[in-house]
């Protein structure tokens, strides 16, 4: 399988980020499997760190030795998958112990979704309901540095 991260930097040896708030599935390094999502978020970032580059590192991963680690993939969004990024976005200090999870991802109107679950506006389940009908982007979250070894950068590129 080949996952693609994007940032503004080059990524040839991947580490866990431990320090950036809000993330889906917690403190992990996140690739996906559509080129074109990281295309964006390397555009992103390049944006939000008023960087020069946007680059898009590639790395291959056989996902048979997924069943080698503690592994969960949500297919698609429901009330599992919603309790876990919201604890993970309201608790810095939860841990939910895969080493890799999978799932969709929370971008900006899925996101805004989610605070309304978070801000009591809406209920999970409507939440649930309201994104059946949205196109929500994959995301692989490797958790841990176990599933990190199963990581081999392959290239990367610079996104223009």
């Amino acid at each position: 399988m080949i996952l693609y991260h994007g940032s503004d930097v080059k990524v040839d040896n991947p580490i866990i980020i431990k320090f950036e708030k809000g993330k889906d599935f917690g403190c992990a390094f996140y690739l996906t499997p559509i080129k074109e999502q990281a295309e964006r978020m390397a555009k992103r970032k390049q944006r939000m760190n008023k960087s020069k580059s946007a680059i898009v590192s590639v790395f291959e991963c056989n996902e048979k030795e997924f069943s080698n680690m503690k592994y969960k993939a949500f297919k698609n969004p429901d009330l599992e998958w919603l309790d876990m990024i919201i604890k993970c976005r309201t608790n810095p200090s939860f841990i939910h112990g895969y080493d890799i999870v999978e799932g969709k991802i929370a971008d900006d109107s899925v996101g805004e979704t989610i605070l309304f679950v978070i801000d009591g506006i809406i209920k999970k389940e409507d939440a649930i309901e309201r994104l059946k009908f949205q196109k929500i982007n994959s995301q692989i979250a490797f958790c841990s540095e176990q599933s990190l070894k199963l990581l081999k950068s392959v290239t990367s590129y610079e996104v223009k």
